[in-house]
Parts: structure tokens; C-alpha cells; sequence
């Protein structure tokens, strides 16, 4: 064969090798890409069309109306009402955002602190979003920027909705307040957390029942679906669903009832608690000084928080629910029935001033007087004589104090639907033993035989104490009445571990200390005949008197400055044949002549005549009379 056929073949067959594997690995390539064509339109189409149809088409939260909340006769004590807001969009704003912020201040007020707000959420968002510069701006200032309008560019007014508190400082701690969600909110409602808590601007319950019952006055979320461009701008609105309202909550508050008891605890660091005695309703739970929950909704100033962080008189604190204070004398009715009910009933002591213990003299609030002489159990409660129950005490001993006192309330949370309620406190032997390894003492008895000592109490505590003595069951304060519709349900109350005659004999001589002369409240009595109180009075000492000042004359509250002086505190009922009404008051560090006496008289007085309205039927102090009652009872 001639040598350049052999050539020819060779070179024939190296082409057709290299045709060969081109045209495979063309053939490759348009089958992977044919696959891949085949994954992404066929296989996975349904998957690709929704990924794109939700770039296209976002779904936003609409916030819903929060539930209001209202009183037992339906006047609202929590609203909401218009909030009138201006927005600021940048992209629109001529000069930039900072020349438009300096034209709105011009109209209305602006702080450097709002305009560096403003900035940074302008910084943070896309230029076409509407970012808000202020809210809850009153209507001459709205009128304003409506009125400007034409020479703010990029500016937007907006009504939307906020929450209110008409009745302000009155129904603070009892209702709270809501404020925008914290960081500390969200990771605390954990992976199952309603979307709206990431919504800007939402706000939540915070205390009070807007704590409480957040998730029920909340609503649940509306959307809507808007169709949106590559940059994320809105461009119309495709479809929309409704929020669906918060629910109305209705309390077992008396709001006429609540504002008497706050007028007359206007001016002191107080609280007073005022049930039925029969339901456990709650139907005032005052405490002073409040705060307007509005600051908290709008925006409280750093002024305005220093001023409610310093003030003496603790105005961010619930008294009623969290304050805790040795019960004093009113503890004494809870110490007769324990006394009644082991065997103590015929009971009397012969009370000089004081009694002996050991090296340690325990005295009577009437020592100087050389005592209370003989006394039962009746006239111990009416005179509220020391020495009487320093003696029940010592027979008793703590461990069956601690058992009656529980059973009146004592020493656990009544389960009333605020948070923060705190316990208070009823010792034991074997509590004292295990905090402090030391035994139990029979000095310690006696101090918590008078309320002293280890043992403290709430105002709620003590009117539940006063509503249990007044029916006799072991009734338990409610506030929320009826919830969407809905009557809560209660079950009914127990009868309490105590004998009818036991009751009775605490009953008449808590009736003996308002109704007859001698009794430490009598000075203060309701006088109608029908509307009568029994009561207990009761003096909290906040100060240790030495032997030195007993020897050369204890001082007198009023002699005092106001942190020293001891708290003054009554429990009591109405009306005395048929109790309705229970009621407990602490006014701190009081002086003579009794203001928690006359202001329970008041409140008892007006919840039984209601068509007593204002102060000026509220019984004008007797000097004379109030400088016979006791002192320190």
C-alpha cells in the first residue's frame, strides 16, 4: 500500500476519534441541561411558581383593636381611641431627611432625641418605607401639619388606634399599662410566639390585668396580601383579611366605689381593699399615690421616670396586692378564733401594762395607764389589750397559730388575677429551725400573738381576713367577672375550720370596737342606724423603742418625722346584722387621730348608701373624741 494512503486513513480515523468525542460531550451536556430544564419546570415547577409568586406577592400582619376592659356597670376604665400620627417618607423628601425633619419641627415640637430616632430607623429601612417621626399627637397639632402639608414633601400624616386610660392615676395599679414589645418579651413567649409581637410599633400588656389577660384583649392578627415590585415596593392590594378585636373583660370593679376611695386617700402613701363579703368580688383596690399608665403608652419622659423612681411615697408600687406590713392588732381576731377553737374561750387575764418574760418585759399599748385590768376575749378585741393575747399566744403556741392564720389567709397568695401579689408571711417552728437553727421561742409566740415579729401581711391579705370573719366561708377575691362573653366560673366558697360560736364571739366583740364606748374605734362608728361596722384597729411599728425613750416618755407619731412613724391599718365589715361588704385600709407612717379608721368608715358608709356623692358627707374628725380612744391599738 503506498505510504501516503496509510497517512490518509491515519489522520481519517484520528478526526473521526475526536468528532466521536465531541459529539459526546455535546450530547452531555444537552442531556444534563435538558435535566436540569426538566428539575426546574417540570419536577420542581410547583416549587419555583410559589417562590416567585411570594417575591411578587408579600402577606403583612394587620394589628388588631385591643379588647377593652370595663367595670361591673359597664363604664370602660381601659379604651382605645385615635392615634394621631405623622409618617416621613424618605425617598420623597426634597433636601434630604434631615432638612425635612427641620421643616416639621418648625410646626410642631421635635426633640434631637426623636430626630436621631428618625435617622437611624430611616438608615435602617428602604428609602420608599414610611417610618414614623411622631404619635399621639393632639389634634391642633395635626391640624398644623395638615395645614403645611403642601410644603412638607415626603410627609404623611396618619390615624391609627392607641390605648387609653381615661380615668389615669385612679385604676393605675389595678389595670397597669401596656408598651412595646422588649427583647426580654419575646424570647420569654419562646418559639411559639404570636407574629404580632414582631410587628414595629405593637404594643402588649405590661402590668396589671393588660399583663393578665394579654393573649384575650390582644385579638388575633388580619392580613393583607399586596403585590410588591423587585425593590420591594407596594404597588396595589391584592386581598385582605379582617383582624378579629381583642376581648372585652368586665371587672367586679365599682368604679364610683373606687374613685370615693381614692379621693380619700388622696395626699398619703395608702391603700385600701374593699370586697363582698359574701362572693369575694372585688370592688375597689385602691392604692396611693398612682401614675397616669398613659405615660407608658406614649412615651414617659426621663424627668417624669426619675420623678416615680424617687418619690417617697412609692407610686409605682401596689399596696394593695404587693405591699407587705406586720398586721399589728388587726391579727387579733384571726388569734380569738384560733383561741375559741382550742378550748381558750372562757379565758381571761388580769392585764397590769405588761407582762413578764423571763429578764424581758413585754408591754401593753395602755402601760402607762396601768393596763386594761381584767379582760376576756370579747373586751380584748374591744380594748385590743396586749397583755391578753401575749397570754392566749404563750398557751396557743405558734404551730396552731400558723394553722388558724392560714386558714384565714395568711401566709400564701390569695390567687387575685394581677401579678405580683406577694404572700406575706406566718412563721412556724420548724420555718424558724431551718432559716435560722435556732428553736423556736416562747417571745417570739408573743410577738406574733399582737401581728408583730415574723409575721406580715397584704391589705388584700387582711380584707380577705375581715370578709372570711364577716361570712364565715373561706371566700377568695376575684376581680374578672365576665371574659369575651364568657361568666368566669368560681366554685364555692368552703366553710372554714371554726366553730359558730367561735365566730360569733369574734364578731361581737369586732362590733364592740366601732359600737360601744371603750372600743378603740368607737370615736369613728357609722352612726345610721342599719348601716353599722365592726372593725379592728391596728398600729404596725416601723421603729425600735429603746428602754431609754420608755423611761423618759415614748414620742408621739406626730412628734416624728413622717418615715418613722408606725402604720395605722382597720379591717372591717358592714353591715354589722348581715355583712356585704369587707374592707381593709393601711395608711403609712399615719399620726393621730386615725385616718385608716375614718376612711374605711367612709368607703363602708358610701358602698352601703349610694347616693352619698363626694367628700362632704365624709364625717368631720372629733378632736375631743379622738383624744379619749387609744393611742396605739
Amino acid at each position: 500500500m503506498p505510504l501516503f494512503d496509510r497517512k490518509d486513513k491515519s489522520r481519517y480515523a484520528t478526526f473521526t476519534r475526536r468528532t466521536l468525542i465531541m459529539s459526546g460531550g455535546m450530547t452531555a451536556v444537552l442531556c444534563a441541561l435538558g435535566g436540569r430544564l426538566y428539575q426546574l419546570q417540570i419536577r420542581d415547577g410547583d416549587l419555583y411558581r410559589t417562590a416567585a409568586e411570594d417575591n411578587r406577592v408579600n402577606e403583612r400582619l394587620v394589628a388588631p383593636p385591643r379588647g377593652r376592659i370595663l367595670d361591673r356597670f359597664g363604664i370602660e376604665l381601659a379604651n382605645n381611641r385615635r392615634n394621631y400620627r405623622l409618617l416621613l417618607v424618605a425617598e420623597q423628601a426634597s433636601g434630604g431627611t434631615e432638612k425635612a425633619l427641620d421643616s416639621i419641627a418648625r410646626v410642631i415640637q421635635l426633640t434631637d432625641q426623636q430626630k436621631k430616632r428618625v435617622l437611624h430607623d430611616i438608615a435602617m429601612n428602604k428609602k420608599f418605607v414610611p417610618v414614623v417621626v411622631a404619635e399621639n399627637l393632639s389634634w391642633d397639632e395635626f391640624a398644623l401639619i395638615n395645614q403645611h402639608l403642601p410644603y412638607l414633601p415626603g410627609v404623611q400624616p396618619d390615624v391609627g388606634e392607641t390605648r387609653s386610660y381615661p380615668f389615669g392615676a385612679e385604676f393605675s395599679h389595678l389595670l397597669g399599662y401596656v408598651a412595646p414589645v422588649s427583647l426580654d418579651d419575646k424570647q420569654k413567649a419562646g418559639d411559639d410566639a404570636d407574629p404580632l409581637l414582631d410587628l414595629p410599633g405593637f404594643r402588649i400588656g405590661k402590668r396589671g390585668i393588660e399583663k393578665a389577660y394579654d393573649a384575650e384583649v390582644r385579638g388575633q392578627a388580619g392580613a393583607s396580601r399586596v403585590e410588591v415590585n423587585a425593590y420591594g415596593r407596594v404597588i396595589r392590594e391584592l386581598s385582605s383579611d379582617p383582624a378579629r378585636p381583642g376581648k372585652d373583660i368586665y371587672l367586679t370593679i365599682d368604679r364610683e366605689l373606687q374613685h370615693f376611695t381614692d379621693q380619700r386617700l388622696a395626699g398619703e402613701s395608702a391603700a385600701c381593699v374593699v370586697m363582698d363579703a359574701q362572693t369575694g368580688d372585688v370592688l375597689a383596690l385602691s392604692s396611693t399615690p398612682g401614675y397616669d399608665p398613659n405615660l407608658f403608652n406614649v412615651g414617659i419622659s426621663n424627668d417624669e421616670w426619675k420623678q416615680l423612681t424617687t418619690d417617697d411615697h412609692k407610686p409605682l408600687i401596689n399596696k394593695a396586692v404587693s405591699g407587705e406590713y406586720p398586721p399589728g392588732s388587726t391579727f387579733k381576731p384571726a388569734m380569738a378564733l384560733a383561741a375559741m377553737q382550742n378550748g381558750l374561750k372562757d379565758l381571761t387575764v388580769n392585764c397590769s401594762g405588761a407582762m413578764q418574760l423571763g429578764n424581758h418585759l413585754f408591754h401593753c399599748w395602755a402601760w402607762k395607764k396601768g393596763g386594761h385590768g381584767h379582760v376576756d376575749l370579747k373586751r380584748g378585741i374591744q380594748v385590743s389589750c396586749d397583755v391578753f393575747f401575749y397570754e392566749v399566744a404563750r398557751r396557743l403556741g405558734i404551730d396552731k397559730m400558723h394553722e388558724a392564720a392560714v386558714a384565714l389567709g395568711f401566709g400564701n397568695r390569695t390567687g387575685i388575677e394581677i401579678p405580683g401579689e406577694r404572700p406575706g408571711f406566718m412563721p412556724s417552728t420548724e420555718w424558724k429551725l431551718r432559716r435560722t437553727g435556732i428553736p423556736w421561742q416562747v417571745g417570739d409566740s408573743l410577738s406574733a400573738g399582737i401581728g408583730q415579729g415574723y409575721v406580715i401581711a397584704t391589705p388584700l391579705q387582711l380584707c380577705t381576713l375581715a370578709a372570711r370573719i364577716a361570712s364565715g366561708k373561706a371566700v377568695t377575691p376575684r376581680l374578672a367577672h365576665v371574659v369575651g362573653g364568657m361568666v368566669q366560673p368560681r366554685a364555692e366558697a368552703a366553710p372554714l375550720p371554726f366553730s359558730a360560736e367561735a365566730f360569733d364571739a369574734v364578731r361581737t366583740g369586732m362590733n364592740l370596737v366601732t359600737n360601744v364606748p371603750g372600743g378603740t374605734a368607737f370615736a369613728w362608728r357609722i352612726a345610721e342606724a342599719g348601716l353599722e361596722m365592726a372593725g379592728k384597729t391596728g398600729t404596725a411599728q416601723v421603729r425600735v423603742i429603746s428602754k431609754a425613750e420608755r423611761a423618759s416618755g415614748v414620742k408621739k407619731d406626730a412628734q416624728l418625722p413622717w418615715a418613722l412613724r408606725d402604720h395605722g391599718l382597720f379591717i372591717g365589715f358592714a353591715p354589722v346584722q348581715q355583712p356585704k361588704y369587707a374592707c381593709a385600709c393601711i395608711v403609712e407612717h399615719n399620726a393621730p387621730p386615725h385616718p385608716q379608721v375614718q376612711v374605711a368608715r367612709d368607703v363602708l358608709r358610701f358602698a352601703q348608701q349610694r347616693d352619698v356623692l363626694g367628700l362632704k358627707t365624709a364625717y368631720p374628725v372629733n378632736a375631743a373624741q379622738a383624744a379619749t380612744a387609744g393611742e396605739r391599738t
